[in-house]
């Protein structure tokens, strides 16, 4: 593959994702990266890996998005303790990827400037690595809680304010430290991990039907895309391909699990700025498209309906359209509501010109998916690397590049119509029915990858199998990459706009805190 300048071998992955394979050694880790930089490509996940048990010591690898392919890079290390060459330097958003990774493999990245703990919390002594394969499942620890050194900013009439980890709503835990001079916020600094559940240990061993029932449950909200995601990279590393229907029931599941959050953070973001109406009537429609869902796949949020090999079942003629007239009614009251809220100028005056996340430093700082988009960032993997049945129903991407509330908001309402618009070609041009074909024996060590446009963002997963069982998945989630950027957007602003400008990126907490 030549990435620019930068020439480099790799092997063609199988599966539904263009994908590309290289083992790079410890100079060509660095070189790669800043050539993938160089030539506009993007950082989508690292995570490492411990295969002593097979004679090779432990690995770091990382997924890079490249106009032309996803490429994964992989770098053996063979040095005890185990080190690698910071990438955070290159690419920001690798930071906390590669602290969370120390913390559970002890995988050390040189010349990182920030190595603090991320995940662990105390809960377990920083010479125990959790995800290496001699450590136990079952061992107990002490917690031994720990003070996290938060940089402090001085000067006269600066404040601190903490909020969270628990907060007053039902939100999830996450920790933000606010330095202020009044109401205007100088500083703010997260910390997370607080939902950190071992999920990545515990697919250790699964076999693939239960493994694919916990990647629907990293992250509850984007539970179709971690499914497809899962299912797409099983398939990838048995090298089997789903029949069209499934692929087309699959994008169907998909899209409406989009509209559904999409609908969501509509009323949020208006209740949040003081419109009570938006709240109650997008909390209307979401309830309602949800409790078709449930009709049509057999649970609210659709969760197992993706299955490794296809989905767990099919729709009647009634059903298809049943959710035809659905689509055609939500799209007449979205485009309403979106008239109504345009024109309130109470609401626009909160909207605009906050939270500003301009397109240098959305390209800067690795900004992606929906937030990414609404700042100039004009990438959608349903665009420019569409898989079955995005090829064939040619979706439209939809983009801002004002990089404030408002922008992340109409991204929102153009994507909304935009996949009611999909969810009536995909049934136009649905397959009939035929019989699926059993996922094929897995026999030896198997690699496999999927990656899926979630609402959110771009998901990946990465799975190793040995003999039919789970050896190893990374599932990563795009809020990896948007977090850190949260910090830069509220710079500025005043404390009583946060909860807006986070609403407005809604972020995953359970997908991060692996």
């Amino acid at each position: 593959m030549q990435i620019g300048s930068f020439d480099i071998a790799t092997e063609t992955l199988p599966g539904a994702a263009k994908a590309e394979r290289c083992v790079v050694d410890f100079l060509g880790w660095l070189e790669l990266a800043q050539a993938v930089a160089a030539a506009d490509g993007h950082l989508v996940a690292i995570w490492g890996v411990d295969d002593r048990d097979r004679g090779r010591g432990f690995g770091v690898r990382v997924a890079y998005g490249l106009p032309e392919a996803l490429l994964i890079a992989e770098l053996p290390l063979a040095s005890e303790p185990p080190v690698y060459p910071d990438l955070a330097a290159t690419f920001p958003a690798a930071d906390r990827m590669q602290r969370a990774m120390f913390d559970l493999l002890g995988l050390q990245p040189l010349g990182a400037e920030d190595d603090r703990a991320w995940l662990r919390h105390g809960a377990w002594p920083r010479d125990v690595y959790p995800l290496r394969r001699t450590t136990p499942v079952d061992t107990d620890h002490v917690m031994v809680p720990e003070v996290y050194p938060f940089v402090s900013v001085t000067g006269e009439g600066v404040h601190e304010i903490p909020v969270g980890p628990v907060h007053a709503g039902t939100i999830e835990p996450g920790h933000f430290r606010f330095s202020i001079i009044g109401e205007r916020v100088l500083r703010l600094e997260e910390h997370l991990g607080y939902k950190h559940k071992g999920i990545e240990k515990r697919f250790e061993g699964l076999a693939i039907p239960d493994a694919a029932r916990l990647a629907a449950r990293v992250s509850g909200d984007s539970t179709v895309a971690y499914g497809w995601a899962f299912a797409m990279a099983v398939e990838a590393a048995l090298d089997h391909r789903v029949r069209e229907r499934a692929a087309w029931l699959r994008a169907l599941a998909l899209e409406r699990e989009r509209v559904a959050n999409h609908l969501g953070d509509l009323g949020f973001i208006g209740n949040d700025a003081g419109l009570g109406f938006a709240l109650a009537q997008f909390s209307r429609l979401r309830e309602n498209w949800l409790r078709s869902n449930a009709a049509l796949f057999g649970h609210r949020l659709a969760m197992d309906f993706v299955v490794p090999g296809g989905v767990a079942g099919d729709m009647e003629d009634q059903v298809e359209r049943d959710m035809r007239l659905q689509a055609r009614d939500v799209e007449v009251e979205v485009l309403h509501l979106r008239s109504l809220l345009d024109d309130h100028a109470g609401l626009q005056d909160r909207l605009r010109r906050c939270g500003v996340v301009t397109p240098e430093l959305a390209r800067r700082l690795g900004l992606t998916g929906l937030a990414g988009r609404a700042s100039g960032v004009a990438r959608d993997l349903r665009v420019q690397s569409p898989t079955a049945p995005y090829d064939r129903i040619g979706p439209r991407l939809c983009g801002a590049t004002d990089g404030d509330v408002a922008a992340r908001a109409a991204v929102r309402f153009d994507e909304i119509v935009e996949s009611l618009h999909l969810i009536q070609r995909l049934l136009d041009t649905l397959p009939p029915r035929e019989e699926s074909t059993p996922l094929p024996d897995a026999k030896g060590h198997r690699f496999g990858v999927g990656r899926v446009e979630g609402w959110r963002g771009e998901v990946l997963v990465a799975l190793e199998l040995d003999e039919g069982a789970v050896r190893r998945v990374h599932p990563h989630d795009p809020s990896w990459q948007n977090w850190p950027v949260l910090e830069h957007a509220i710079l500025g602003n005043i404390v009583p706009d946060f909860p807006l400008i986070n609403k407005s990126f809604n972020l995953s907490y359970a997908g991060v805190d692996l």
